[in-house]
């Protein structure tokens, strides 16, 4: 047998195997593609052709699906595909003389998959690992804290192609870095507490009077337990934690009330695609209270009457994925999962973990339901919204992971002793991700209405010029606004606490924001397609020396047609780093503005100016000698 057809023999192999395990179903193609991978070290051609006969499928659809994401590749990437994080803190924590120094070590281009197919190295956008920068992905596994000492073992690792196995185990160290914890990440609940908790409960008189229909129905139960439990979500007045802050009470209420066609069924899923530059709290959220949400998802589900929930965990994180299956299976042999939970008759569910596959826009929740469907994520059009037709058009919730772990402790300890905590309209708790220039980066723990200056303090900050709150699609926080507070009424965050300090240049912070939305755009749209490329090269073009007023204009151009035009919430935000940045920073651009009226991006006289200088035709007495040489003749 010929050796190609030996491969492809074995490529086969892998794909049945793979494709089995996930019962051959087109709507896990994603996870499907990402472990033939893993097997393969890429997605060989060979594979795509099995995959057409084993999923049914057309090659343009699996094909579409790979190229969508970002970890995945059909052309070949190396044994050891390592990616820096490329977000503004690694970058301020040193990341880029540590890419030279490690492609200077393996002779190889940034960009580029080394000649002998042994090695690529490239950048990503965030790692979610901005409080232990900089940090790099090797093969979807992180490794933090990296210095110079270390970019030379890890070269000389993959020269004697070492395999991952058998790296030192303190290369692949994350910590958690809580550095003020409160009733979430203080949190001493015991698993099934807040089950048993919800099954205990009966709805108020209030709920009663203006729920009859569905405490008739019994929805999803005939018991009291569900429709309290939803009482006490809406009296807690939790809302999202993922950023919009949507009430979670009516958000489950509207998937309860659903009308469903016969067969169909409710979803719960957990968005863990924390994928906004400066976020990782959900990352120590799984890691220290992986049971607490859990739980929260379990409590959804019997208030909603779900049988199915999923967990979509961001590609980058891939390193948790074993320990929460781990904690899944616990839960099962302990009867918080599967059939009849905790004994209750009908109380049916159950949790897959979903790998993503470096996407951002699937952080929005159409998006993330696309890709558990096996597709590329697209945003879809609203209405209609997932709570009627979500995960395979039927009634989903999508909620966050710190809400449905405040959701675990809402069953435990009631709506009203959660609504007692924070202000009165932000309810609870927030965790923010504190990193950039300060002491202590890490997670914090605050009820609602903590201050900006507080924080700062908290965590050593000194000198702060700005804060980005909420990442790169928040909102820029100057010195005059330290006293503003997190909440719903003020400011609101999906948790990413980003800060700079004087020496910062707030010009190029916004930059690096703007690459991020370009890279990151889903395509779908033109307006944010082209949008967020136009943006990206006007700041090029103001780094590289060629701004003028004309360009300000021309961004607040995009602003407009970015806010109106654009399909989702990535193209409405792409211009806010660079407008707050202008408004509050002016300066950093002002100092750019090499010329008062427009000038071209493109100079081709400062382009070729190194040139003339290497054969020195800037010289007025080297030019008969240059033209000789030209023309091939000896000087």
């Amino acid at each position: 047998m010929a050796l190609s057809e030996m491969h492809a023999e074995a490529v086969a192999g892998i794909v049945d195997r793979v494709a089995t395990r996930y019962k051959r179903d087109p709507v896990n193609m994603l996870q499907i593609l990402r472990e033939v991978q893993e097997a393969c070290d890429w997605l060989p051609p060979e594979a795509i052709d099995r995959l057409q006969t084993v999923l049914g499928v057309p090659r343009t659809k699996i094909e579409g699906v790979a190229g969508f994401y970002s970890f995945l590749y059909t052309e070949p990437r190396g044994k050891y595909r390592i990616l820096f994080s490329d977000n503004i803190i690694d970058r301020m924590a040193g990341s880029q003389p540590l890419i030279e120094r490690l492609c200077e070590n393996l002779w190889i281009e940034p960009g580029k998959t080394s000649e002998d197919g042994l090695v690529s190295v490239d950048v990503t956008s965030c790692t979610g690992m901005c409080d232990q920068g900089p940090a790099l992905l090797v093969n979807n596994r992180a490794i933090t804290r990296l210095t110079a000492t270390r970019i030379d073992e890890i070269a000389e690792l993959v020269r004697n192609k070492t395999p991952l196995s058998e790296w030192p185990a303190d290369f692949f160290k994350v910590e958690d870095h809580v550095r003020m914890a409160d009733i979430m990440l203080g949190s001493t609940m015991q698993p099934g507490d807040g089950l048993r908790a919800a099954r205990e409960r009966t709805p108020s008189d209030g709920y009663m009077a203006s729920n009859m229909r569905s405490w008739r129905e019994g929805l999803p139960s005939g018991i009291s337990g569900p429709s309290a439990m939803l009482d006490e979500i809406k009296r807690a007045n939790l809302r999202g934690r993922g950023g919009a802050g949507f009430a979670t009470g009516l958000k489950w209420e509207a998937c309860r009330n659903a009308q469903m066609k016969p067969g169909q069924q409710r979803f719960v899923v957990c968005n863990a695609d924390e994928g906004e530059p400066g976020t990782f709290k959900d990352r120590v959220l799984l890691t220290a209270h992986a049971d607490l949400v859990f739980e929260g998802m379990t409590v959804a589900a019997y208030t909603i009457g779900a049988r199915r929930g999923f967990l979509y965990l961001r590609g980058e994180y891939h390193y948790l994925l074993e320990p929460l299956n781990a904690i899944l299976e616990r839960r099962r042999k302990e009867n918080m999962l599967g059939n009849d939970i905790l004994g209750i008759p009908g109380a049916d569910f159950e949790i897959e973990i979903h790998l993503g596959a470096g996407a951002y826009v699937c952080g929005e929740e159409s998006a993330l339901i696309e890709s558990l469907e096996g597709k590329r994520g697209t945003p879809r059009n609203r209405p209609p919204f997932p709570v009627t037709n979500g995960y395979l058009d039927q009634p989903t919730i999508v909620n966050n992971v710190e809400t449905f772990a405040a959701a675990a402790l809402i069953a435990l300890n009631g709506g009203d002793w959660y609504a007692a905590i924070g202000t009165k309209h932000s309810a609870g708790t927030k965790i923010l991700s504190v990193s950039g220039d300060c002491e202590r980066p890490g997670v914090y723990e605050y009820p609602f209405g903590v201050s900006i200056r507080q924080v700062l303090e908290d965590c050593g900050a000194k000198d702060t010029q700005a804060v980005q709150v909420s990442g790169p699609s928040g909102i820029c926080v100057g010195v005059d606004e330290f006293d503003r507070t997190i909440g719903f009424e003020d400011i609101p965050t999906a948790g990413a606490f980003m800060m700079f300090d004087q020496t910062r240049d707030m010009f190029e912070v916004a930059r690096n924001f703007v690459h991020f939305f370009q890279h990151e755009s889903c395509g779908f749209c033109t307006p944010c397609r082209v949008g967020t490329s136009l943006l990206k090269n006007l700041m090029d073009k103001l780094h590289n020396g060629h701004g003028s007023p004309y360009d300000f204009a021309e961004i607040e151009k995009l602003n407009q047609l970015l806010q109106a035009m654009s399909h989702c919430g990535l193209g409405h935000t792409a211009c806010n780093p660079v407008l707050d940045t202008i408004a509050k920073f002016r300066p950093a651009y002002d100092q750019r503005m090499e010329h008062d009226e427009f000038k071209p991006a493109f100079d081709l006289d400062r382009a070729l100016s190194e040139a003339r200088q290497m054969t020195r035709r800037d010289d007025p007495g080297a030019h008969i000698t240059g033209h000789n040489v030209a023309l091939g003749e000896e000087a």
